[in-house]
C-alpha cells in the first residue's frame, strides 16, 4: 500500500483543487458571461449535461454517473497492473481517476458538470472546459508518453 501513497495523495490534491476552484467560480463568476483574461483565454460559467465536449447527455445523470464509475473502475485496474518502476505512466493514471472523479461528484451533486475555462479567437472558439478535464487529458498524455518511451526501449532492446 506504501508505493500508492504517493498516487493517492495525487487523486486527492486533484479532486480537492478542481472541486475548491468550481466552488470559487460558482460563488464568483456570472452564469454564461464571458470574462477575458487574456486576447484568447477567458473564464465563462457554463454547466455540462454530458461527458466531454457535451456528448452522451442524452444518458442522462444515472447512466453517465454509471459511465464515470466504469470509467475510474477500468483505469484504476489499469494502474494496479502498471509495474512500481512506471513512475509517469501511474501519475498519469491518478491525474485521470483525480479528474474523473471530480467531475463524478459534480453529476452526482448538481446533475451536471461545472465548466468555466474558454479557448477562443474572434472567429473561433474551443469546447467550455474544467481543471478536471485539464488533469484527464494530461494524465492520458503521461500515460501515452510512457507507454511510447517504454516501446521505444524495448525496440533497442
Amino acid at each position: 500500500m506504501k508505493s500508492w501513497s504517493p498516487y493517492i495523495m495525487v487523486v486527492l490534491i486533484a479532486i480537492a483543487l478542481d472541486q475548491w476552484i468550481k466552488q470559487q467560480v460558482e460563488a464568483g463568476l456570472a452564469f454564461q458571461e464571458r470574462l477575458d483574461l487574456l486576447p484568447f483565454l477567458a473564464l465563462f460559467r457554463t454547466y455540462n449535461t454530458g461527458i466531454a465536449f457535451s456528448m452522451f447527455a442524452s444518458f442522462g445523470d444515472t447512466g453517465l454517473v454509471v459511465v464515470a464509475v466504469l470509467v475510474v473502475a477500468f483505469v484504476s485496474f489499469l494502474a494496479m497492473r502498471t509495474p512500481p518502476g512506471h513512475v509517469v505512466t501511474r501519475t498519469g493514471f491518478a491525474l485521470i481517476i483525480g479528474g474523473a472523479l471530480g467531475n463524478l461528484i459534480d453529476r452526482a451533486v448538481y446533475g451536471h458538470v461545472i465548466d468555466y475555462v474558454l479557448f477562443h479567437t474572434p472567429v473561433w472558439s474551443f469546447a467550455v472546459f474544467n481543471l478536471a478535464d485539464a488533469f484527464i487529458s494530461i494524465g492520458a498524455v503521461l500515460v501515452v508518453f510512457d507507454e511510447l518511451i517504454g516501446w521505444r526501449r524495448e525496440a533497442r532492446r
